[in-house]
């Protein structure tokens, strides 16, 4: 359970972000969505505490993440590029990052070797550096590093920019494996209303930093979205 409580985020007296209460429930998939400067990736880089709030707090499984890293160990993330080390090769980051979280190489490797398609065998053994990837082969690296560890949180933001139609469809059933099967909760933020309505159970829309829509998903919420950005 995520609770966020009269947050708010103010940078040299303007305020790009501004929730009074929102409730993510455990085992939920959760959509962010809003134009840019709308504040989703404001309210993520709250929630794992890469900034700080001006006011209130953001609770993830009674944990205050600002107060204290006891968030982290249950709690994945990968927003861009910078959480990935450029100098490492695919496999030498999964195996670093499965040394935070408490995998040994046989765990990384069986987890990674689920996602062979996924990789489309442009990432495991080419012998390429992270930093010269494409971002899109980039994004799959980091989207895959955060799955390691079984964590119980996922934070994505712009999961599916980069991505060509089949690795986006891919990553769709990976999402809904995780929230539907395996009660991972996972947040996403998009620009791209159809993926996420089709991934997300709810959707929260932000404008200005404030939450102007708050939708349990339905056959009619694509349209709904579309008529709300489209006036």
């Amino acid at each position: 359970m995520i609770i966020t409580s009269n947050l708010s985020k103010t940078y040299n007296g303007n305020q790009v972000l501004s929730i009074e209460s929102l409730e993510i429930p455990k085992g939920q998939s959760f959509g962010l969505v809003g134009n840019n400067g709308a504040g989703k990736t404001t309210y993520f880089s709250l929630l794992l505490d890469l900034i700080q709030p001006t006011t209130g707090n953001i609770k993830s499984n009674d944990v205050q993440v600002n107060k204290s890293e006891d968030w982290k160990p249950f709690t994945s993330a990968f927003i861009d590029e910078s959480f990935l080390i450029g100098y490492l090769t695919p496999e030498e980051y999964f195996y670093f990052i499965g040394e935070l979280r408490g995998q040994n190489k046989a765990d990384v490797d069986t987890l990674i070797s689920e996602f062979e398609d996924f990789f489309h065998g442009e990432i495991l053994g080419q012998k390429k550096y992270l930093r010269d990837l494409s971002k899109g082969n980039q994004k799959k690296a980091g989207i895959v590093a955060a799955l390691i560890g079984n964590p119980e949180v996922i934070i994505l933001d712009e999961p599916f920019a980069n991505l060509d139609p089949t690795t986006q469809i891919r990553l769709k059933n990976i999402i809904k494996e995780l929230a539907n099967k395996q009660g991972v909760t996972v947040l996403i933020s998009s620009h791209d209303l159809m993926h996420v309505t089709d991934v997300c159970q709810r959707i929260v829309v932000l404008e200005k930093g404030e939450v102007v829509k708050d939708l349990e998903t339905s056959a009619v919420t694509l349209k709904e979205l579309e008529a709300h950005f489209a006036n």
